[in-house]
């Protein structure tokens, strides 16, 4: 059991807390009677699940490769603490249930759900060896997270939103790869196929256009005339330094840190990172919600 959970990767679920962005943007954070919370705290836990089986799956399937990992090569299934069979097993009944309970909280939110799963099993299996389409299934895996939150609660669906997400999870892929390309040198092939279509001057050149994209399409979503029509507020482009130092600061870490392998512990352990996260997320709180008396 211990062996299962650790390959269930639970330090890996805080990239499910995308699922709240519709909950927080769709001004349902402080309903009155606590039912969009509830749901949307239950979505989060769907997610959990089901990224949880991902991973196993996607274990299973690299477990050779991973042998070969300075890290990886921990991992139960790689080591063989975890067996392929009981990993398998173990991720039909995860899922199943999982699955179960999204089409019972809302059918809507059961299709994406079951989209998300059936996305992430072709990268595991496929996409993940296509150059640049691997990135941007990762980040449409985010996008999907942020559209199931906001089905699951009936709300609607910015696409600024989507945008960004879209754009903020493709920079944390591309600076991952740029991470395992540099880390394992001549060994990253070995390791993962796909590394061999890359290069870390190629990579830089994908970050430095998405850095610029994800940054300018926050601050034109901050002061959008939508934007503004939809809270009564200009405000929300005082928001605009969060975002700016928390993405320079990444590259900090990834460039001068060798950072980048995993955006979810940089993100814990490094505080300033983590204030600056959460700095913005009490901003964006105080500027939605102040407007309409709370």
């Amino acid at each position: 059991m211990t062996s299962l959970l650790i390959s269930l990767r639970p330090e890996q679920w805080t990239k499910n807390l995308v699922v709240f962005a519709g909950l927080l943007f769709g001004r349902e954070l402080f309903d009155p009677t606590g039912r969009p919370l509830i749901v949307a705290v239950a979505a989060f836990g769907v997610f959990c699940a089901l990224s949880g089986v991902v991973y196993l799956l996607n274990d299973v399937a690299d477990r050779d490769r991973d042998r070969r990992h300075p890290v990886k090569s921990r991992r139960p299934i790689a080591s063989g603490e975890l067996s392929p069979g009981e990993a398998v097993t173990a991720a039909a009944v995860i899922g199943g249930t999982a699955l179960a309970v999204a089409f019972w909280l809302q059918p809507a939110f059961g299709w994406v759900s079951a989209a998300y799963v059936a996305m992430q099993v072709a990268y595991s299996w496929r996409l993940k060896h296509l150059v640049i389409l691997d990135v941007l299934t990762i980040a449409v895996g985010f996008v999907l997270r942020a559209v199931a939150g906001a089905v699951a609660i009936r709300v609607e669906i910015g696409h600024w939103l989507l945008l960004c997400t879209l754009l903020l999870a493709l920079f944390l892929a591309l600076s991952k790869r740029r991470h395992e390309l540099v880390l394992l040198a001549d060994g990253a092939v070995e390791h993962r196929r796909i590394l061999g279509e890359y290069s870390p001057y190629l990579l830089d050149q994908m970050i430095g256009v998405v850095t610029a994209s994800t940054l300018v399409a926050y601050i034109l979503s901050t002061i959008s005339p939508e934007t503004i029509a939809k809270y009564g507020t200009d405000l929300l482009g005082l928001t605009i330094p969060f975002p700016l130092y928390g993405i320079f600061r990444y590259l900090y870490l990834v460039h001068l840190k060798a950072g980048g392998g995993s955006p979810t512990s940089m993100l814990i352990n490094d505080r300033p990172l983590l204030v600056c996260v959460a700095l913005w997320a009490a901003a964006v709180v105080a500027i939605v919600y102040r407007p309409f008396g709370v």
